[in-house]
């Protein structure tokens, strides 16, 4: 009795679920970290380039700031040449986004089920857990990105910016932050102006005051950082459609696997299946259990920003400035964009799924019917262990030809 009375007085702490989350994400990233034992996607280039930083102090990857690249440097002087040390680090700061996730969503003001909820759809997510398993920049990037947005929450401006400007110097795309965090203000606060603008003013003066600093421990002398952004700015300019049309498809990997690029209505309208890697099978896709609700979750969120719900709101200026901002981007530029452009939206996504899941229960809760609520209920958990089984079908957790099966279907 006394055992019984221990697990439901565990069962009602802040962190229970949360923590158990992240041992389950983390002890199925190590269980499989070794497999393949070879490099897949985009670890070819960095992991290769992290050598040539730590040897040679020199990059080959330009186009990219220099954060990102010295994480996975350290990561491979840390625990060598080998899948330990391409993919330690990833799986840290990737495991770090679920804590962030919950902890975004409980300063929302969240109900601890609705959080619990987007915390577990983040951790069952499939191109999420790919790409916080593998040594690409994208993690890095989005852990300080969704760090900015819990700092803004707690009025944290000033830390604010500087995790905007480690997101920006972990991947170029990680500016995109301050839009949502400056439009956010501008709708919902308005407030302590001065103070916002001038804390604000730290993200592009950390990221300027950064950069030599982190050139320096790349390349162990002093550079013309100025020189630095430009070329990343050009070379990015560069990735188009019309220049991809006269130009090899990019390869991922020594394994010549071909990455193909999509408009970016394309990633929610039609389900895209990259294999990253065929033995065994890692996947950039969108689990089936989000993608085919991201179009009405985004409506979901904006009628709730309208009716100045803070979690519809956030969700929505999340969603616009990391995913539906590059569809004005290609239109302009014919830029190109891939799946896992959208990875650093997938959190807006859990969170309106968490915030309307939990809402489902509680409208039947209010109810006498006492019927509905239990179907709502069962309709809930159904779903959850739907998003669980797509996991476990996609992920690199299981021997089935998963490959065949998904080529029958298409």
């Amino acid at each position: 009795m006394e055992v019984v009375k221990r697990f439901t007085r565990l069962g009602k702490r802040e962190y229970t679920l949360l923590c158990l989350l992240i041992v389950v994400n983390l002890a199925i990233h190590f269980t499989i970290i070794q497999d393949p034992p070879s490099l897949i996607s985009d670890e070819f280039y960095y992991t290769n380039d992290a050598k040539v930083i730590l040897t040679e102090h020199s990059s080959n990857r330009t186009e990219q700031p220099p954060l990102g690249k010295l994480l996975i440097a350290s990561d491979v002087a840390l625990f060598g040449d080998n899948p330990f040390g391409w993919r330690t680090f990833p799986i840290i700061f990737g495991t770090a986004n679920i804590a962030l996730l919950y902890l975004i969503c409980r300063r929302l003001q969240m109900s601890r089920r609705a959080a619990n909820i987007a915390a577990f759809l983040l951790t069952f997510e499939n191109l999420s857990f790919v790409h916080s398993g593998i040594a690409m920049l994208d993690v890095f990037s989005l852990t300080f990105m969704m760090l900015s947005f819990w700092l803004y929450l707690r009025y944290n401006y000033s830390l604010s910016a500087v995790a905007v400007a480690l997101a920006t110097l972990s991947k170029l795309t990680g500016v995109f932050a301050i839009m949502v965090i400056f439009l956010h203000w501008l709708i919902a606060r308005r407030t302590g102006k001065i103070h916002f603008i001038a804390s604000m003013a730290l993200a592009p003066l950390s990221f300027l005051l950064l950069m030599p600093v982190l050139e320096f421990a790349i390349y162990h002398r002093l550079t013309n950082f100025v020189s630095s952004i430009f070329v990343m700015l050009t070379q990015s300019d560069s990735l188009t459609f019309a220049f991809a049309a006269t130009s090899q498809p990019p390869l991922i990997g020594p394994g010549q696997i071909i990455m193909p690029p999509h408009r970016p209505w394309e990633i929610v309208t039609l389900p895209q299946i990259i294999p990253y890697c065929h033995n065994p099978h890692y996947f950039g896709t969108i689990s089936f259990t989000i993608w085919a609700l991201i179009i009405p979750t985004f409506i979901y969120m904006m009628v709730k920003s309208v009716k100045k719900n803070e979690p519809g709101l956030l969700g929505t200026l999340w969603f616009i400035s990391t995913y539906l901002v590059w569809i004005p981007i290609y239109l302009i530029t014919d830029r190109i964009t891939y799946v896992y452009y959208f990875y650093p939206a997938v959190g807006a996504i859990c969170i309106a799924l968490g915030m309307g899941l939990s809402w489902l229960i509680d409208f039947w809760q209010t109810r006498r019917t006492s019927k509905l609520r239990l179907i709502s209920i069962v309709g809930v958990i159904l779903f959850l262990v739907l998003h669980l089984g797509v996991f476990v079908f996609l992920a690199p957790v299981n021997p089935w030809p998963v490959e065949r099966l998904l080529a029958s279907l298409m």
